[in-house]
């Protein structure tokens, strides 16, 4: 793709001060959008990722609350904010999430719901907010949604993680079917497997890290910034005509149904 394909666009990127959110929130301002970013706190983290997104003596606007508490109040909140930053806004990324699962026998409630409420609660208000400003104001709005490979394939563990995602998954289908019709286009990415400071910890290990090599068809544990081209093909004009999908992006692990160990694991 030509560099400046997103010139003239602005867009609010939740979740965007660490991990694949600052990448995708870099990858759209090199792409020529604006960017509005997001975060829990500005902390030296959040500021150094403003200055990226923009420049040192312009950094990029940074919007700070919690999307998930209260529901549906942080969200409303996080909307009106960047649209007052930034009333030109025309797409929005509703990358914020998190993963705090339990084992399922001794998952609270309130775990399900934490993870529940800012994978998929937030997500909602967030695009309906938009979607009615931009329909009152004649804008083809342009929404992607972070989902994860999780919300087709499982994990022990996982549960709740693994059915918040698997409800993005839907609700971008459904999405699709609602909106196009007032002209905005509703896309998500499924990343796999990456180096974040999510992962990182488990990572460390090289047991760990080489098997999930091995479960990857092209081998690689990338870092989140493979995530930024994804991002700025699907917001773009190139795009025009893909709605309602859910690309993954994970090295063909999803399609890999039984990867053989190393030799050395295997029983002598």
């Amino acid at each position: 793709m030509t560099a400046q394909v997103l010139q003239g666009r602005h867009a609010f990127v939740t979740g965007s001060t660490q991990g694949v959110g600052l990448e995708i929130a870099a990858a759209l301002h090199a792409a020529g959008a604006g960017v509005v970013l997001h975060g829990l706190r500005s902390d030296a983290a959040a500021l150094l990722a403003a200055e990226r997104c923009g420049s040192v003596d312009c950094p990029a606007p940074l919007v700070c609350c919690d999307l998930a508490d209260p529901m549906p109040e942080g969200p409303l909140q996080a909307a009106a904010a960047a649209l007052h930053q930034n009333p030109q806004i025309d797409l929005l990324v509703c990358n914020a999430g998190t993963f705090i699962d339990q084992p399922f026998l001794e998952m609270s409630l309130e775990v399900f719901d934490r993870t529940m409420k800012l994978n998929v609660y937030s997500q909602f208000v967030l695009i309906q907010y938009f979607a009615r400003h931009w329909a009152a104001c004649g804008v083809r709005g342009r929404v992607l949604v972070t989902g994860s490979i999780n919300g087709r394939l499982s994990e022990q563990t996982h549960v709740a993680y693994d059915a918040s995602k698997g409800a993005i998954d839907a609700m971008v289908r459904s999405l699709c079917v609602s909106l196009a019709p007032l002209g905005i286009r509703v896309n998500g990415m499924a990343p796999g497997l990456f180096r974040t400071p999510l992962t990182e910890p488990a990572l460390r290990d090289i047991r760990f890290r080489r098997w999930m090599e091995l479960h990857t068809p092209n081998g690689v544990v990338p870092g989140p910034e493979v995530c930024g081209g994804t991002a700025v093909f699907l917001l773009s004009d190139a795009a025009e005509h893909i709605h309602g999908q859910m690309l993954l992006v994970d090295g063909g692990m999803s399609i890999w149904q039984q990867p053989d160990p190393p030799a050395e694991w295997m029983p002598g």
